[in-house]
C-alpha cells in the first residue's frame, strides 16, 4: 500500500477530527508512515470539521488529500462536498441514520451504514464514527482491529480506558457492514 487517504468529515462535536485521529494511530502502530490534518471551522461544535489522513510506507511529502481512497460523512452537506475527491474505484461510506444519500457516481463504492442507531443501541452516540473505522478497516484493510485496539490505549486517557470493549464491539459491528 502506498498512499491510501481518508477523508472524514460532519459537524463538529461528532468524532471526526478523532476518529480520524485513531486511524491515523492505528497504521502508526503497523509500523506505517501517516499524517493527520484537521480543519474545522471556528465555530467547532456544530460547525463543519473534517480531516484527512494519509497512510504511506514511504514517507509523505503533503497531508493534502485532493484524491481520496475513501471518503467518510456523518452529514449531507459533507458527501455532497467530498463525493468529487473520490478516486475511480474509491468508497464513500455514510451515516444513513442520519440522512439519506444517493451519490452522483458509479464508479465508487457506496457503503451507507446505519452508524448512529448502531452507537445508540451500544448505548453512546460516540461510537458512530468507531463503527465507521471499523467498516473503513474491513473494506480497505488500511489497518487492522488488533492496531485499532492499540491506538484507543495509546490515545485514550487511563480514566477512559473502561470504554474501549465498547469501542471495539462497535468496530467490530461496523465491520460487518463491510462484507
Amino acid at each position: 500500500m502506498i498512499d491510501f487517504s481518508i477523508i472524514l468529515a460532519g459537524f463538529g462535536g461528532q468524532g471526526i477530527l478523532s476518529a480520524g485521529k485513531f486511524a491515523a494511530e492505528a497504521a502508526l502502530h503497523e509500523g506505517k508512515e501517516v499524517s493527520w490534518f484537521p480543519s474545522y471551522g471556528p465555530e467547532m461544535r456544530g460547525g463543519t470539521a473534517n480531516c484527512s489522513v494519509v497512510i504511506s510506507d514511504e514517507a509523505i511529502g503533503s497531508p493534502v488529500v485532493n484524491d481520496a481512497d475513501v471518503v467518510i460523512c456523518l452529514n449531507q452537506p459533507s458527501a455532497e462536498k467530498f463525493e468529487p475527491s473520490i478516486k475511480p474505484g474509491g468508497i464513500l461510506i455514510t451515516d444513513s441514520s442520519l440522512f439519506e444519500y444517493a451519490p452522483s457516481r458509479d464508479d465508487i463504492k457506496f457503503i451507507p451504514m446505519n452508524a448512529s442507531s448502531i452507537a445508540s443501541e451500544l448505548g453512546s452516540m460516540a461510537f458512530a464514527t468507531i463503527t465507521m473505522l471499523g467498516c473503513l478497516s474491513a473494506a480497505t484493510g488500511c489497518f487492522s482491529r488488533a492496531s485499532f485496539e492499540s491506538a484507543l490505549y495509546e490515545i485514550l486517557p487511563e480514566r477512559r480506558h473502561k470504554l474501549i470493549p465498547g469501542n471495539l464491539e462497535a468496530f467490530d459491528k461496523g465491520a460487518e457492514f463491510a462484507k
